[in-house]
């Protein structure tokens, strides 16, 4: 299998922690890669935004908006179905719902590696699929509680931690400056921004890996439910976000990439806001499923089975 060499970056992490080395990257660095890996991705599509008339991506970003807001009612019942708690399944939906920035990047880095072109606004894609997601598991886990308790949702407040927080500012605000300053405005920065992406890129994937290894233990306290969610739902869900890519009229690398996107976790963006919303739901549990074991399984597994779909449907 031709694996991009930033994932053996990841398997590095996972073989650290597996072996109860000391390796250890400081929680500022973890910080620091984070927001720089969202403001070049968002910088880069933005940039890109800017060669694009506004109107003809209207069908992309409302077709992705719905996306991303229609899977988490669709896995509910599945989740129900596994014996999880109303509020669990409604935190786990809406994990899947909303998707990984990381795995966006990796797909896109295997494309690039592949000669495979995709829309160069893919980026525009991620930052409108980040809350649509999680607006639905909060509406989920509120209609799951409603006969139980009769608690107040601040929605207000939620908005503003879901609309305004970290992921969705830095990835929104990227696209902006990018789209406003376009390619001769950000030329300065590239050396920043745009050249050093896969190398900073590895360093977070090892840091993920020493993350995921470290969940891999809390597999079993979850048992087959976890594991069957974790590995089973990404393919089905990435055939609907290459559906979608087909219906849209995208280029093969684009319906792999919103399969990819369909396919992934949110692991920054949905526990927060989850944590803030849904307090009563058991944070371990998503975490463990879309770091611990979604993660992994796309950058290893998944994300080559997606290119290759793509290249299928589209043949």
């Amino acid at each position: 299998m031709d694996i991009d060499v930033v994932v053996f970056f990841f398997l590095l992490g996972v073989f650290a922690r597996l072996v109860k080395s000391d390796l250890r990257l400081p929680e500022a660095l973890y910080e620091t890669l984070s927001i720089y890996l969202l403001l070049a991705i968002g910088l880069k599509g933005g940039i890109e935004l800017s060669k694009q008339p506004m109107a003809a991506l209207a069908p992309q970003v409302l077709g992705c908006m719905a996306l991303g807001f229609a899977i988490p009612f669709g896995l509910f019942p599945l989740l129900r179905a596994l014996k999880l708690r109303g509020v669990d399944a409604a935190a786990l939906a809406a994990h899947y719902g909303s998707v990984s920035v990381v795995t966006f990047a990796v797909a896109t880095a295997a494309l690039t590696r592949q000669g495979i072109a995709y829309e160069s606004h893919a980026a525009l894609w991620v930052a409108v699929m980040e809350a649509p997601g999680l607006v639905a598991g909060i509406l989920l886990a509120r209609w799951s509680q409603r006969a139980s308790s009769g608690a107040a949702t601040h929605w207000g407040g939620l908005a503003h931690d879901v609309l305004f927080g970290k992921s969705v500012l830095l990835l929104m605000g990227g696209l902006l400056i990018g789209a406003v300053a376009g390619e001769a405005g950000t030329a300065p920065i590239k050396a920043v921004f745009i050249d050093p992406f896969k190398g900073v890129l590895a360093l977070f994937l090892l840091e993920l890996g020493l993350v995921a290894g470290g969940r891999l233990a809390e597999v079993r306290r979850f048992g087959a439910a976890v594991l069957v969610v974790g590995v089973a739902v990404p393919p089905v869900l990435a055939l609907a976000g290459a559906g979608l890519g087909l219906a849209l009229g995208l280029s093969t690398g684009g319906v792999a990439v919103l399969a990819t996107l369909a396919a992934s976790a949110s692991y920054i963006a949905a526990p927060t806001a989850m944590r803030i919303a849904v307090p009563e739901a058991n944070a371990a549990l998503s975490i463990t499923a879309a770091l611990g074991i979604t993660f992994p399984f796309n950058i290893v597994v998944g994300i080559p089975l997606y290119i290759e779909l793509a290249r299928r449907l589209t043949a």
